[in-house]
């Protein structure tokens, strides 16, 4: 029983960081020709904001990117968070609430999840599948799929 409990609740995590410092990707990748676009040159910021904390004390500014490809991706930079078990990073159309109205509401709508979260602290990049309009989300979400919980959330708005 006591080994069940530590693999479910994984409580070494809370004491062991993972810190990622990734660039700005030129492109996203493909694995197709990418077709011509009229994007710009550079990255171009489409909507960003900061994060709050939720169920674990989350510091850091989300951010959405168009790349000079077309594609887009989620950045996290100077994210501060707790490490923690089957943390994702999701795009959500949650409204973001402060307090514990806020912890569970991601999963009552419509998500994208952009994988697991790669570290706790750090600059990272998450892809936006193909097909995936991201207008038609306002916020992301530091989600813990074990125990169905926000860690951190960030309403994005248009810049």
């Amino acid at each position: 029983m006591l080994g069940f409990g530590l693999y479910w609740f994984q409580p070494w995590k809370l004491w062991q960081d993972a810190t990622v410092h990734e660039s700005l990707p030129a492109a996203a990748p493909s694995a197709a020709a990418p077709a011509p676009t009229r994007s710009p040159a550079t990255p171009r910021t489409l909507a960003q904001g900061t994060l709050i904390s939720h169920e674990h004390t989350t510091t850091g500014t989300a951010k959405l990117i168009r790349l000079p490809d077309g594609s887009h991706t989620l950045r996290l930079e100077n994210l501060d968070t707790s490490n923690g078990p089957d943390l994702r990073v999701w795009l959500t159309d949650a409204p973001v609430k402060e307090g514990t109205a806020g912890w569970r509401v991601f999963d009552d709508g419509k998500y994208v999840s952009l994988g697991k979260l790669k570290g706790n602290k750090g600059d990272q990049n998450y892809a936006i599948p193909a097909g995936v309009n991201p207008s038609d989300y306002g916020s992301i979400t530091i989600w813990c799929d074990r125990f169905d919980v926000s860690f951190g959330a960030a309403a994005l708005t248009s810049v």
